[in-house]
């Protein structure tokens, strides 16, 4: 019990410091990755300025965030992971980018192909890692909008960013001719991989469970979603579409008894129907995958996203949503994935929080 009482007070404390960084973490993690990556492949011929040059690599795909300067909101929601996150862009842009490389770092031993491996993997890696949380990345463009969501990892996990991290520090202080750099970047990589596979192994869990759970009540529905909660991957949370609705619910890896209690969420399709920013409706109806109801706040039309998750929706009985969108109202739409996702939460909420994601209800 002593033993519990100390993790969960590094837990909280932990969560409780992180969570106002989140925005940024998705950043970092592209960071050390790429650095790492460019240590594997062209430390030895570069020294540390595959450290550099590769956590700018590992970055290009997010240019796309340009777009958010004259773009409008529900417009720059499609644009954000679209044609610059496509397996199109990766093979048009790394030949420019190795040709201008072998260019400037002629004198470095990168031959032309391996300035080719280096661009291409950089920026593949970055679109297949993307598409391992809930937004969506459009693999496809421009020749299909279809996005790939896999849903296994929350957008930021510091779980997942830790081990490239501390290995781009131990090889941004060792020198260049420390005999262990590849050693380190390729143990960061061994182990984020292996973690991006534990994250797809318990997805298997929830979702089999989830099945389960659906069968032996009977339930009919037509698909179900689940994703982590918030920077961790033993707590899921869980959307069931139903003909006019939606139940959601949480399930954790470590439930002892792992019967899901659900609440229910009407779509209200009928709402839409208001007078309102038809472009808007349609591109957020698009982005949403068709997980979205509707609903009225304070006499405003809202339009609401459930991939995105629920405002302490593990103890709330009604929970909002997190991604909301007053669609009578665009100007006050900045920020709209990020802003209701950690609202309310306090030291006191991140307890439970800890609690529930230990299987503790």
């Amino acid at each position: 019990m002593r033993l519990f009482f100390i993790a969960d007070r590094i837990l909280i404390e932990y969560f409780y410091i992180s969570l106002p960084l989140n925005s940024y973490l998705d950043t970092l993690t592209h960071i050390v990755l790429g650095a790492c990556i460019g240590e594997a492949i062209a430390g030895k011929q570069l020294g540390k300025k595959a450290l550099l040059l590769g956590a700018l690599a590992q970055n290009i795909p997010d240019i796309d965030i340009a777009a958010s300067f004259w773009l409008p909101t529900t417009a720059d929601l499609l644009a954000h992971r679209g044609f610059t996150h496509s397996i199109l862009f990766a093979l048009l842009l790394s030949p420019l980018l190795a040709r201008l490389s072998a260019r400037m770092f002629s004198s470095s031993g990168m031959t032309s192909r391996r300035w080719l491996y280096f661009w291409c993997i950089q920026i593949l890696i970055h679109i297949f890692i993307d598409a391992f949380n809930a937004y969506g990345t459009g693999w496809f463009e421009p020749f299909s909008h279809y996005r790939i969501s896999f849903n296994t990892l929350f957008v930021a996990d510091p779980l997942l960013s830790i081990w490239p991290l501390v290995a781009f520090l131990v090889l941004l202080v060792k020198r260049k001719n420390y005999n262990k750099r590849k050693f380190w970047s390729l143990l960061a990589l061994s182990l984020s991989s292996a973690y991006l596979l534990l994250s797809i192994s318990f997805k298997l869990v929830i979702d089999n469970r989830v099945a389960q759970n659906l069968k032996n009540n009977n339930e009919s529905y037509s698909r179900f979603f689940t994703t982590p909660t918030p920077l961790n991957i033993l707590l899921w949370y869980v959307v069931v579409q139903k003909d006019s609705g939606y139940s959601t619910g949480y399930s954790s890896i470590l439930d002892s008894h792992p019967v899901m209690n659900y609440h229910y969420s009407s779509r209200n399709e009928s709402l839409l129907s208001m007078p309102c920013d038809t472009t808007d409706k349609k591109n957020l109806i698009r982005f949403s995958q068709g997980y979205y109801t509707a609903e009225l706040r304070h006499d405003s039309l809202v339009f609401n996203d459930l991939r995105f998750g629920e405002i302490l929706g593990w103890e709330r009985e009604h929970p909002q949503p997190v991604f909301y969108y007053y669609l009578q109202y665009p100007g006050s739409n900045k920020l709209i994935v990020q802003r209701g996702r950690f609202a309310g939460w306090d030291k006191a909420a991140f307890k439970r929080f800890i609690r529930r994601i230990r299987g503790l209800r």
